[in-house]
Protein backbone atom coordinates (compact mmCIF):
# COMPACT_ATOMS: atom_id res chain seq x y z
CA UNK A 1 0.00 0.00 0.00
CA UNK A 2 1.43 3.77 -1.23
CA UNK A 3 2.12 6.10 1.58
CA UNK A 4 0.67 9.26 1.30
CA UNK A 5 2.31 11.11 4.23
CA UNK A 6 5.98 10.57 4.44
CA UNK A 7 7.93 12.29 7.06
CA UNK A 8 12.06 11.75 7.14
CA UNK A 9 14.45 12.49 9.56
CA UNK A 10 12.48 14.96 10.84
CA UNK A 11 14.03 17.31 13.92
CA UNK A 12 12.20 20.07 15.92
CA UNK A 13 14.39 22.23 18.33
CA UNK A 14 12.92 25.25 20.19
CA UNK A 15 14.56 28.63 20.78
CA UNK A 16 14.99 27.08 24.78
CA UNK A 17 16.81 24.18 23.12
CA UNK A 18 14.26 21.20 23.68
CA UNK A 19 14.02 18.89 20.88
CA UNK A 20 10.83 18.45 20.56
CA UNK A 21 11.18 16.07 17.75
CA UNK A 22 14.29 13.54 17.12
CA UNK A 23 14.97 12.25 13.89
CA UNK A 24 11.34 12.07 13.02
CA UNK A 25 11.08 8.54 10.38
CA UNK A 26 7.22 8.02 9.56
CA UNK A 27 5.45 6.69 6.77
CA UNK A 28 1.60 6.42 6.77
CA UNK A 29 -0.14 4.49 4.13
CA UNK A 30 -3.49 5.42 2.43
CA UNK A 31 -6.42 4.41 3.45
CA UNK A 32 -5.28 2.99 7.07
CA UNK A 33 -6.19 4.40 10.47
CA UNK A 34 -2.78 4.60 12.25
CA UNK A 35 -2.84 5.63 15.82
CA UNK A 36 0.08 7.49 17.57
CA UNK A 37 0.26 6.89 21.50
CA UNK A 38 2.71 8.45 23.93
CA UNK A 39 2.68 10.26 27.18
CA UNK A 40 2.20 13.41 27.51
CA UNK A 41 4.88 15.37 26.23
CA UNK A 42 6.06 12.81 24.27
CA UNK A 43 6.08 15.28 20.48
CA UNK A 44 2.48 13.66 19.35
CA UNK A 45 0.90 17.21 19.00
CA UNK A 46 4.03 18.80 17.87
CA UNK A 47 4.89 15.95 15.12
CA UNK A 48 1.05 16.56 13.42
CA UNK A 49 1.49 20.34 14.08
CA UNK A 50 4.76 19.91 11.51
CA UNK A 51 3.51 17.62 9.30
CA UNK A 52 -0.02 20.03 9.22
CA UNK A 53 2.62 23.31 8.93
CA UNK A 54 1.77 25.14 11.86
CA UNK A 55 5.11 24.13 13.50
CA UNK A 56 8.51 24.86 11.32
CA UNK A 57 10.64 21.98 11.55
CA UNK A 58 13.94 22.52 11.91
CA UNK A 59 15.14 20.18 9.69
CA UNK A 60 13.58 16.90 7.57
CA UNK A 61 11.59 16.78 4.82
CA UNK A 62 7.81 16.30 5.06
CA UNK A 63 5.62 15.20 2.08
CA UNK A 64 1.42 14.83 2.01
CA UNK A 65 0.83 12.94 -1.75
CA UNK A 66 3.65 13.68 -3.02
CA UNK A 67 4.16 17.79 -1.78
CA UNK A 68 6.67 18.96 -0.28
CA UNK A 69 5.00 20.75 2.74
CA UNK A 70 7.84 23.60 2.54
CA UNK A 71 8.07 24.19 -1.11
CA UNK A 72 4.73 23.41 -1.81
CA UNK A 73 2.30 24.05 0.87
CA UNK A 74 -0.78 24.95 -0.37
CA UNK A 75 -1.07 21.66 -2.51
CA UNK A 76 -0.12 19.48 0.88
CA UNK A 77 -2.19 21.30 3.50
CA UNK A 78 -5.59 21.21 0.92
CA UNK A 79 -4.77 17.20 0.83
CA UNK A 80 -5.00 17.81 4.84
CA UNK A 81 -8.08 17.71 7.32
CA UNK A 82 -7.23 18.57 11.03
CA UNK A 83 -8.93 18.37 14.34
CA UNK A 84 -7.36 19.59 17.05
CA UNK A 85 -7.85 19.46 20.93
CA UNK A 86 -9.30 22.72 21.69
CA UNK A 87 -12.55 23.73 20.73
CA UNK A 88 -12.50 27.05 19.14
CA UNK A 89 -15.77 27.17 17.58
CA UNK A 90 -17.96 30.99 17.19
CA UNK A 91 -20.59 30.26 19.61
CA UNK A 92 -23.63 32.40 17.85
CA UNK A 93 -22.77 30.84 14.71
CA UNK A 94 -24.96 28.04 13.18
CA UNK A 95 -23.44 24.87 12.61
CA UNK A 96 -24.50 24.73 8.95
CA UNK A 97 -22.41 27.87 8.47
CA UNK A 98 -19.43 27.12 10.21
CA UNK A 99 -18.81 24.06 7.76
CA UNK A 100 -19.66 26.11 4.08
CA UNK A 101 -16.91 28.92 5.68
CA UNK A 102 -14.31 26.42 6.55
CA UNK A 103 -15.06 25.01 3.04
CA UNK A 104 -13.98 28.21 1.40
CA UNK A 105 -11.17 29.24 3.09
CA UNK A 106 -9.67 26.43 0.88
CA UNK A 107 -10.94 27.80 -1.85
CA UNK A 108 -13.22 25.25 -2.84
CA UNK A 109 -16.90 26.04 -5.06
CA UNK A 110 -19.87 25.78 -2.73
CA UNK A 111 -21.04 22.28 -2.69
CA UNK A 112 -24.80 22.05 -0.66
CA UNK A 113 -24.65 18.35 -1.26
CA UNK A 114 -21.50 17.06 -0.40
CA UNK A 115 -21.51 19.25 3.06
CA UNK A 116 -25.32 18.17 3.52
CA UNK A 117 -23.50 14.55 3.41
CA UNK A 118 -20.77 15.05 5.86
CA UNK A 119 -23.56 16.46 8.40
CA UNK A 120 -25.42 13.38 7.81
CA UNK A 121 -22.52 11.22 8.68
CA UNK A 122 -21.63 13.22 11.94
CA UNK A 123 -25.11 13.17 12.58
CA UNK A 124 -25.29 16.58 12.61
CA UNK A 125 -27.75 17.00 10.11
CA UNK A 126 -30.92 18.01 12.78
CA UNK A 127 -28.40 20.50 13.95
CA UNK A 128 -27.40 22.07 11.09
CA UNK A 129 -29.22 25.34 11.81
CA UNK A 130 -28.70 25.36 15.62
CA UNK A 131 -25.80 27.64 17.23
CA UNK A 132 -22.90 26.26 18.11
CA UNK A 133 -23.43 27.98 21.67
CA UNK A 134 -26.77 25.22 22.16
CA UNK A 135 -24.62 21.92 21.51
CA UNK A 136 -23.30 19.65 24.19
CA UNK A 137 -19.16 19.00 24.16
CA UNK A 138 -19.57 15.69 21.90
CA UNK A 139 -21.43 17.92 19.34
CA UNK A 140 -19.01 20.24 18.87
CA UNK A 141 -16.43 18.16 18.32
CA UNK A 142 -18.44 16.52 15.70
CA UNK A 143 -18.60 20.25 14.27
CA UNK A 144 -14.85 20.30 14.30
CA UNK A 145 -14.55 17.45 12.64
CA UNK A 146 -17.13 18.25 9.74
CA UNK A 147 -14.56 21.28 9.46
CA UNK A 148 -11.84 19.54 9.02
CA UNK A 149 -13.65 17.42 6.01
CA UNK A 150 -15.43 20.25 4.53
CA UNK A 151 -12.70 20.37 1.84
CA UNK A 152 -12.45 16.90 0.84
CA UNK A 153 -8.77 16.16 2.45
CA UNK A 154 -7.74 12.63 1.63
CA UNK A 155 -5.90 12.79 4.95
CA UNK A 156 -7.71 13.63 8.56
CA UNK A 157 -5.87 14.67 12.06
CA UNK A 158 -7.90 13.78 14.79
CA UNK A 159 -5.57 15.01 18.07
CA UNK A 160 -7.31 13.61 21.09
CA UNK A 161 -10.45 13.44 19.28
CA UNK A 162 -13.09 11.89 21.89
CA UNK A 163 -11.14 14.02 24.76
CA UNK A 164 -13.85 14.92 27.81
CA UNK A 165 -16.30 12.94 25.72
CA UNK A 166 -18.82 10.04 27.53
CA UNK A 167 -18.27 6.45 26.73
CA UNK A 168 -21.21 6.07 24.26
CA UNK A 169 -20.23 9.04 22.35
CA UNK A 170 -16.73 7.75 22.45
CA UNK A 171 -18.33 4.56 20.40
CA UNK A 172 -20.37 6.69 18.12
CA UNK A 173 -17.14 8.72 17.48
CA UNK A 174 -15.52 5.09 16.40
CA UNK A 175 -18.19 4.03 13.97
CA UNK A 176 -17.32 7.72 12.59
CA UNK A 177 -13.80 6.66 11.67
CA UNK A 178 -14.88 3.35 10.59
CA UNK A 179 -17.34 5.49 8.02
CA UNK A 180 -14.73 7.75 7.07
CA UNK A 181 -12.29 5.05 6.20
CA UNK A 182 -14.37 2.98 4.33
CA UNK A 183 -14.68 6.66 1.77
CA UNK A 184 -10.83 6.46 1.69
CA UNK A 185 -9.80 8.76 4.05
CA UNK A 186 -6.54 7.94 5.63
CA UNK A 187 -7.04 8.81 9.36
CA UNK A 188 -4.44 9.50 12.26
CA UNK A 189 -5.06 10.15 15.55
CA UNK A 190 -3.50 10.46 19.24
CA UNK A 191 -5.23 9.67 21.86
CA UNK A 192 -4.78 8.97 25.64
CA UNK A 193 -7.64 6.10 25.39
CA UNK A 194 -5.81 2.90 24.80
CA UNK A 195 -9.13 0.75 23.85
CA UNK A 196 -9.50 3.54 21.37
CA UNK A 197 -6.35 2.42 19.35
CA UNK A 198 -7.06 -1.56 19.78
CA UNK A 199 -10.66 -0.89 18.82
CA UNK A 200 -10.17 1.42 15.41
CA UNK A 201 -6.50 1.17 14.51
CA UNK A 202 -5.23 -0.69 11.51
CA UNK A 203 -1.46 0.37 12.59
CA UNK A 204 0.14 1.43 16.05
CA UNK A 205 3.12 4.38 16.21
CA UNK A 206 4.43 4.51 19.80
CA UNK A 207 6.10 8.07 19.99
CA UNK A 208 8.47 9.00 23.06
CA UNK A 209 10.81 11.73 23.52
CA UNK A 210 10.14 13.07 20.40
CA UNK A 211 11.62 9.62 18.91
CA UNK A 212 9.21 6.89 17.37
CA UNK A 213 10.04 3.43 19.42
CA UNK A 214 7.75 1.49 16.64
CA UNK A 215 5.05 1.40 14.13
CA UNK A 216 3.74 -2.19 13.37
CA UNK A 217 0.42 -3.72 12.12
CA UNK A 218 -1.75 -3.78 15.66
CA UNK A 219 -2.65 -7.52 15.20
CA UNK A 220 0.92 -8.45 14.44
CA UNK A 221 2.00 -6.85 17.60
CA UNK A 222 0.19 -7.80 19.71
CA UNK A 223 0.52 -11.56 18.62
CA UNK A 224 4.51 -10.48 19.12
CA UNK A 225 4.86 -8.63 22.10
CA UNK A 226 1.33 -10.14 23.57
CA UNK A 227 1.91 -12.27 26.85
CA UNK A 228 -0.90 -14.61 28.41
CA UNK A 229 -1.18 -15.16 32.30
CA UNK A 230 -2.48 -17.55 34.02
CA UNK A 231 -3.81 -16.74 37.58
CA UNK A 232 -4.30 -19.84 39.93
CA UNK A 233 -6.37 -19.36 43.07
CA UNK A 234 -4.73 -21.40 45.80
CA UNK A 235 -7.05 -23.12 48.18
CA UNK A 236 -5.02 -21.80 51.04
CA UNK A 237 -2.87 -19.03 50.71
CA UNK A 238 0.45 -19.46 50.64
CA UNK A 239 3.51 -17.02 53.00
CA UNK A 240 5.88 -17.17 49.57
CA UNK A 241 6.63 -19.28 46.16
CA UNK A 242 7.43 -23.11 47.00
CA UNK A 243 10.85 -24.11 46.49
CA UNK A 244 11.59 -25.43 43.22
CA UNK A 245 10.10 -22.75 41.44
CA UNK A 246 12.54 -19.80 41.11
CA UNK A 247 13.11 -20.74 37.58
CA UNK A 248 9.76 -20.24 36.71
CA UNK A 249 8.11 -16.97 35.65
CA UNK A 250 5.63 -17.32 38.41
CA UNK A 251 4.92 -14.71 41.24
CA UNK A 252 2.90 -14.33 44.33
CA UNK A 253 0.43 -12.15 44.92
CA UNK A 254 0.25 -10.11 47.78
CA UNK A 255 -2.28 -11.66 49.81
CA UNK A 256 -0.61 -15.06 48.81
CA UNK A 257 -4.00 -16.45 47.49
CA UNK A 258 -2.99 -16.54 43.65
CA UNK A 259 -0.09 -17.63 41.48
CA UNK A 260 0.75 -15.89 38.46
CA UNK A 261 2.04 -17.84 35.46
CA UNK A 262 3.25 -15.84 32.31
CA UNK A 263 3.62 -17.33 29.35
CA UNK A 264 4.33 -16.28 25.72
CA UNK A 265 1.41 -17.41 23.42
CA UNK A 266 3.57 -17.87 20.23
CA UNK A 267 5.81 -20.43 21.57
CA UNK A 268 5.71 -23.77 20.68
CA UNK A 269 4.72 -24.93 24.53
CA UNK A 270 3.23 -22.79 27.67
CA UNK A 271 4.61 -24.81 30.50
CA UNK A 272 1.46 -24.60 32.01
CA UNK A 273 0.93 -28.27 32.19
CA UNK A 274 3.90 -29.25 33.38
CA UNK A 275 3.58 -26.49 35.87
CA UNK A 276 0.23 -27.74 37.78
CA UNK A 277 1.33 -31.45 37.85
CA UNK A 278 4.55 -30.03 39.49
CA UNK A 279 2.67 -27.89 42.10
CA UNK A 280 0.24 -31.27 42.55
CA UNK A 281 3.75 -33.06 43.49
CA UNK A 282 4.40 -30.01 45.45
CA UNK A 283 0.90 -30.56 47.76
CA UNK A 284 -0.96 -27.22 46.48
CA UNK A 285 -4.25 -27.18 46.27
CA UNK A 286 -5.96 -25.17 43.21
CA UNK A 287 -9.18 -23.67 43.74
CA UNK A 288 -9.52 -21.91 40.55
CA UNK A 289 -8.23 -21.47 37.20
CA UNK A 290 -8.02 -17.84 34.81
CA UNK A 291 -6.00 -16.60 31.70
CA UNK A 292 -5.62 -13.33 30.43
CA UNK A 293 -4.26 -11.50 27.24
CA UNK A 294 -2.10 -8.66 27.59
CA UNK A 295 -3.90 -5.65 26.08
CA UNK A 296 -2.35 -3.06 24.32
CA UNK A 297 -1.67 -0.65 26.91
CA UNK A 298 0.59 -3.42 28.49
CA UNK A 299 2.22 -3.39 25.56
CA UNK A 300 2.50 0.20 25.55
CA UNK A 301 3.48 0.76 28.77
CA UNK A 302 6.10 -1.62 28.69
CA UNK A 303 7.54 0.08 25.78
CA UNK A 304 7.69 3.54 27.25
CA UNK A 305 8.72 2.18 30.54
CA UNK A 306 11.78 0.35 28.86
CA UNK A 307 12.47 3.70 26.86
CA UNK A 308 12.44 5.61 30.11
CA UNK A 309 14.90 3.35 31.94
CA UNK A 310 17.17 3.36 28.71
Amino acid sequence: MPSIVSVKDVRKVYDSGHEALSGVDLEIQEGEVLALLGPNGAGKTTLISTICGITTKTNGTITVGGHDTVTDFRAARNLIGLVPQEINLEPFEQVINTVRFSRGLFGKRSNAAYVDEVLKTLSLDDKATAQIKELSGGMKRRVLIAKALSHEPRVLFLDEPTAGVDVELRKDMWETVAQLKAQGVTIILTTHYIEEAEAIADRIAVINKGKILLVEEKAKLMARMGQKELRIELAEPLQALPAGFEDVDLSLSDDGGTLIYTYDTAGERTGITSLLTDLQKAGIVLKDLQTRQSSLEDIFVGLVHKEDEA
